[in-house]
């Protein structure tokens, strides 16, 4: 492979033999770099060629870490096989990519950082979603926010192998955060009543909240797939001793504690009552997804807490669905208007003017809806985020959507599943 250098083994001053290794400049270009690249070691002043880059991607593959060794074959074909788009910066510069690789995958390539907190491109100066698939001769302008965050959805849109690794770096990151945040989460709520965190209150939270671990429990906490309102109840059904229970039985006189309202119809189908009272109902509506009135909805058993209501699109009730079915409870809601429930909307469009009070007019004044926050923050001609409100059900909030869809300059509008 045309490898070459001297090697010897002497005896250093401690009396341990060292091996050496003598390579000259051009020896050690072609050890470390390959044959095919030492034929630019005369000409030091001439910049990094295409087959440079092209070679530094084929290392930056090798020496990316992977447990899984099929992964990082697939890995390796994709940047070996793969036909090659030129695209420009807005500056003029060249930036060679593989074939059917998107504005994310250019993000990426430019900087980590840049990919991790984009929001947007303008392709030719116009404004495409990060998984818009590029073409030679595209000029692309990455537009980024400080709030954005990588997710899972990334991972599969992306193409370049420097991409998945940095969507697969920040992901990893991210749970580990939320695990702390969880964490802290739970014990703040356990000071509220009086307790102290132990591997004893460890021990019935986890199959209580339908978790393998510890860190499982933290992260559902962190991520508010688990709410901690009814912490309380989980405790103290099991914190009563065997004596009390034992000395119930024997004198015939054990209380029952008063049931909650029955709230499934004949067929066994958990029956969502808006009328009803919350400390009445035997579920909670998932955080994850949020789900409303008119969404198709599944419920999940969790241990001794009540019922657990998701979307049936939901990623976490999928998952669910999948490997564990015989926790699946069918669920529908009834036909009232009594309450509103919270839902989040994301927004993006073109920052022009005025267009912030045409979206709240149309929210407050034409459609008569209540928002609780609202979160729109402008970037390079572009503005780009979220606004919590409240609606009766999943028509009037795609009511909203075409309705906000209609104002000159909104791009895009859509619901956001999870609300922290």
């Amino acid at each position: 492979n045309g490898y070459e250098a001297l090697h010897t083994t002497v005896m250093g001053p401690n009396g341990k033999w060292m091996e050496v290794q003598i390579r000259s400049k051009r020896m050690d270009e072609i050890a470390e770099r390959g044959f095919a690249a030492h034929w630019q070691y005369k000409d030091k002043s001439s910049q990094a060629s295409e087959l440079d880059k092209w070679i530094k991607r084929i290392r930056e593959t090798l020496e990316s870490p992977s447990a899984d060794a099929m992964e990082f074959l697939d890995d390796f074909k994709l940047n070996l096989f793969s036909s090659e788009i030129l695209v420009f910066t807005p500056k003029g510069q060249i930036i060679t990519l593989p074939k059917d690789a998107t504005a994310l995958d250019f993000a990426y390539d430019i900087h980590t950082e840049i990919g991790n907190k984009a929001i947007g491109a303008k392709v030719n100066h116009r404004l495409v979603p990060l998984n818009h698939v590029l073409s030679s001769g595209d000029q692309v302008e990455i537009l980024t926010s400080d709030v954005q965050k990588p997710t899972l959805e990334w991972y599969h849109f992306v193409t370049t192998v420097k991409a998945k690794s940095a969507i697969k770096n920040a992901l990893k990151a991210e749970t580990k955060n939320r695990t702390e945040v969880g964490k802290n989460l739970l014990i703040e709520k356990l000071k509220e009543i009086n307790l102290t965190p132990s591997s004893r209150i460890l021990k019935k939270l986890i199959p209580a909240y339908d978790s393998a671990h510890k860190d499982e429990l933290y992260s559902k906490i962190g991520s508010g797939i688990v709410s901690l309102d009814n912490l309380k109840d989980i405790l103290s059904k099991n914190t009563k001793s065997k004596m009390v229970r034992v000395w119930g039985l024997t004198l015939g006189r054990t209380q029952k504690k008063p049931e909650k309202k029955e709230t499934f119809d004949s067929s066994g189908t958990l029956i969502l009552r808006e009328t009803m009272e919350e400390e009445e109902r035997n579920y909670t509506l998932a955080r994850c997804c949020n789900p409303i009135p008119g969404d198709e909805v599944v419920a999940v058993r969790q241990g001794e807490g009540p019922l657990m209501v998701h979307r049936t699109d939901c990623r976490v009730a999928l998952k669910i669905m999948s490997s564990q079915g015989d926790r699946l409870v069918a669920a529908k809601w009834t036909q009232h208007k009594v309450l509103s429930y919270l839902a989040r909307i994301h927004l993006r469009g073109w920052d022009r003017f005025g267009v912030y009070n045409a979206i709240t007019n149309t929210i407050t004044k034409e459609l008569n809806i209540s928002m609780r926050t609202i979160n729109l923050h402008g970037h390079d001609g572009i503005f780009d985020g979220t606004i919590d409100l409240y609606v009766h059900s999943t028509s009037d909030l795609n009511n909203l959507i075409l309705n906000l869809m209609k104002l000159k300059g909104v791009e895009s509008v859509h619901r956001v599943e999870a609300i922290e």
